[in-house]
């Protein structure tokens, strides 16, 4: 039994110790563990409403960016529409441009033609007349024979003769 007293005794003067540990502990830490939960509950109201304000802050920012957002996407339309027709206007230019310089070039064109053809005509007509020349120059050289010419100037020396008897003497 006495163990039992000892061991009883034992656990209540750990018991005492205890008590008495933390009550000097809980007398000595009050004040400042009071003012430090003071000071975190202030904080943390603090934070709420920071957190609060920047929320609020973060709603009126996001409403703006979507009104923004929204204008956005109608300058986007507009800018869109702006550009089509802008390209319209300047796909007809270049086409205008296109038909413009495809008739200066036929117009060119042609005229070059007309006058290659002017020049080719001259060339052949040049060259029909030298050709028709030499052919001439070549029967007269095969049918004028010495015998021939001589007869043709007898033949020529017998007409003078008649046309100055005819006109007389003078």
């Amino acid at each position: 039994m006495s163990g039992e007293v000892s061991a009883g005794m034992d656990f209540l003067g750990k018991v005492v110790n205890f008590l008495v540990l933390f009550g000097g502990l809980t007398f000595v830490m009050r004040k400042p563990v009071k003012a430090m939960l003071a000071k975190r509950t202030v904080d943390v109201g603090e934070s709420l409403r920071l957190a609060q304000t920047g929320r609020t802050e973060a709603e009126a920012r996001s409403e703006a960016s979507k009104a923004k957002l929204a204008g956005l996407e109608g300058e986007v339309l507009t800018l869109k529409a702006e550009a089509e027709a802008e390209g319209r206007r300047e796909s007809g230019r270049i086409s205008q441009a296109a038909a413009a310089e495809a008739e200066r070039l036929k117009n060119f064109t042609r005229r070059e033609l007309d006058e290659q053809v002017r020049q080719s005509v001259g060339e052949l007509k040049v060259y029909a007349a030298a050709r028709a020349a030499d052919i001439a120059r070549e029967r007269i050289r095969r049918r004028l024979t010495p015998e021939a010419q001589s007869a043709l100037i007898d033949k020529s020396i017998d007409r003078l003769s008649k046309l100055h008897e005819k006109s007389g003497p003078r």
